[in-house]
């Protein structure tokens, strides 16, 4: 059982508005009590009603820290079901630190980072998948991302994955009283019904697994490398799409010789963009350096964007870039089409059968369909209705692919006609695991690894 009464500050440590000091546990109002003074100084917030807020003072001893609001939330109607007390109180950082030593020298420690959700899951507030989806709101990097969050956050992991358990459980003891009381529980027959049964569950894994992958291009951002051969127009595409001067832009051939990074915001998702230096034979030691890291940077791209200078002749380099895109989700951008074609669409094509868009980095045409054709590719033009949630966190992932498994396992238990109580090791095996995803039966280290991860005052 936890006793022991912790805070923090909640909000970032910088001169602002206002800071907000967080208090939990058994000895919150009793510390409030001590260190708060009302305008009459008659007021004892701790018998004060739940959910009110209060104006008054914060005093060490009978030295004045500073004017506040004091929020008061009782358990165990409050974020970690504890009793909570929050100070509002001016946003400077010698005043919010004064008054959390005050806190703490009353009878308060120091929270941990991510502490107030640890006690959230412990007391049962919220499921583990819940706890998580706190982190990444606060960490989401675009709108679908924290969407995607709040939606785990209301617990549609949770249902999404105690409707699976619920339906395993029920063959799991199904099998286990038939086992038991042979007599008056038949199997006969079941093995189809555990086969059909199977065959549903391993297929919604399946489709959350697969929109997995969605899922992490929305939290991470899709990694998007431009390549092409000096003067394509690479770093004039890549301040069009930042919007802004970010590239230096000249007509000397390999003036990029280092790779440039740069995120923006397309259609609600992140691009995380890798400008690379021209792809060409050089003799520049330091320009070479540069190319090699652009061919590696492109083998661990999630996206390609090959910019091709059409107002010049295709040559070996080109080559060795259509060579190199051909296995990998990648859009050729044929720039320059302000000027006369030499190079076209029908001339790519013999080489690659990636998608090829006419653009003008010179004239910004060409732009709206190339952010268009990147969410086709990646999310099917659907991805801003979409109203599922995406698993977004790797342990998640791992659990269901090991879920998976086991009921891959228990299928060919049916088939190799072995007896039932193999079925039950591995249907628990599969129940156990997806529990994990939601906090059951986890170990203690993996919760304190989880909120290690948070912020300190969450």
């Amino acid at each position: 059982m936890i006793t022991e009464t912790i805070a923090a500050i909640a909000t970032g440590l910088s001169n602002g508005g206002i800071s907000i000091i967080r208090i939990s546990g058994d000895a919150a109002l009793s510390i409030i009590d001590q260190i708060y003074r009302s305008k009459s100084g008659k007021k004892v917030l701790s018998k004060e009603q739940s959910h009110t807020i209060h104006y008054g003072f914060i005093y060490d001893n009978n030295q004045l820290i500073d004017e506040v609001m004091v929020s008061i939330m009782k358990a165990p109607n409050s974020y970690t079901k504890e009793d909570v007390v929050e100070i509002n109180c001016h946003g400077g950082i010698i005043v919010t630190r004064k008054i959390l030593e005050t806190v703490l020298k009353n009878g308060a420690r120091i929270a941990e980072p991510g502490e107030f959700t640890k006690r959230a899951f412990l007391n049962g507030r919220i499921d583990l998948s819940q706890a998580e989806a706190v982190c990444d709101i606060i960490q989401a990097k675009n709108e679908l991302a924290l969407k995607n969050s709040i939606q785990q956050l209301r617990g549609d992991v949770f249902r999404l994955i105690k409707d699976l358990r619920v339906k395993i459980l029920r063959d799991i003891a199904y099998i286990e009283a038939a086992l038991d009381d042979p007599e008056h529980i038949s199997l006969e027959g079941f093995n189809d019904t555990l086969l059909h049964n199977i065959a549903e569950e391993s297929s919604q894994i399946e489709k959350i697994l697969k929109d997995s992958e969605n899922g992490k291009l929305i939290k991470e951002g899709i990694k998007t490398v431009i390549l092409g051969k000096p003067n394509a127009g690479k770093s004039s595409l890549l301040n069009i799409l930042v919007g802004e001067e970010r590239a230096i832009v000249t007509d000397i051939a390999g003036t990029t010789r280092d790779t440039l990074e740069e995120s923006i915001q397309l259609n609600g998702i992140s691009l995380n963009i890798i400008d690379t230096a021209g792809i060409r034979d050089t003799q520049d030691i330091v320009e070479k350096i540069g190319v090699d890291k652009a061919i590696r940077f492109a083998s661990q791209a999630d996206l390609i964007i090959y910019v091709v200078d059409a107002s010049r002749e295709l040559d070996e380099n080109d080559y060795s870039i259509l060579s190199l895109i051909k296995e990998k989700k990648a859009i050729v951008l044929l720039n320059k089409s302000d000027l006369e074609l030499i190079v076209t669409s029908e001339k790519i094509n013999e080489w690659t059968k990636q998608p090829v868009i006419r653009i003008s980095a010179k004239e910004k045409t060409g732009i709206d369909e190339l952010e268009e054709l990147i969410k086709k590719l990646f999310f099917h033009g659907e991805i801003s209705s979409h109203e599922d949630v995406f698993i977004t966190n790797q342990r998640h992932k791992e659990a269901l692919q090991s879920a998976r498994e086991s009921l891959k396992l228990v299928k060919q238990s049916i088939l190799d006609g072995l007896p039932e109580d193999f079925y039950s090791i591995d249907l628990m095996s599969a129940y156990e695991v997806l529990g994990k995803i939601i906090g059951e039966n986890v170990e203690e280290d993996l919760v304190n690894m989880i909120f290690k991860e948070f912020c300190m005052g969450k």
